[in-house]
């Protein structure tokens, strides 16, 4: 099976899953910079790209909880101040009801480099001009926002 078939079963599979468990799915994302001004981004296993840190904002949780359970799983990262909501997209790409909040983080500490396992593949900062090739469009779009001043989209 080629690795863009299982990618696509996957996705479809979890996406089955919450339009029954969840009436609106709904995502929670953090743009992480360091004080060099680097980003910090995930590549996992089961999807191609790298990708901001983030995933699914569960049943009985905020989103800013969610952000800060998210990039401790992902990246080691623990919020030492308050990160700042830079918007909310709209998804269409996932499914027709799925939301990502995106939230800028620079106030955090990071108890070292997180191992790769099951669901991570890799993590690391990286120079905004040197990004890695297989970087996300919607994590490129969302940094030219951040970053360059670019207009703020309504999709991801």
């Amino acid at each position: 099976m080629s690795d863009r078939l299982a990618e696509r079963i996957v996705r479809r599979t979890l996406h089955t899953y919450f339009r029954f468990a969840r009436g609106l799915t709904l995502g929670v994302r953090g743009a992480v910079f360091d004080a060099d001004g680097r980003i910090f981004l995930v590549r996992h296993t089961y999807v191609r790209g790298w990708y901001m840190p983030g995933g699914g904002v569960e049943v009985g949780e905020d989103v800013l909880t969610s952000l800060k359970r998210e990039l401790a799983e992902e990246g080691n990262i623990v919020l030492t101040g308050e990160p700042h909501l830079h918007g909310m997209f709209f998804n269409g790409r996932a499914s027709r009801r799925d939301h990502v909040v995106l939230y800028v983080v620079r106030a955090f500490e990071q108890s070292g480099p997180r191992a790769p396992d099951r669901e991570i593949a890799e993590t690391g900062f990286f120079a905004i001009d040197a990004l890695p090739a297989d970087t996300t469009p919607a994590t490129r779009a969302r940094l030219a926002e951040i970053v360059e001043g670019a207009t703020i989209a309504a999709e991801w």
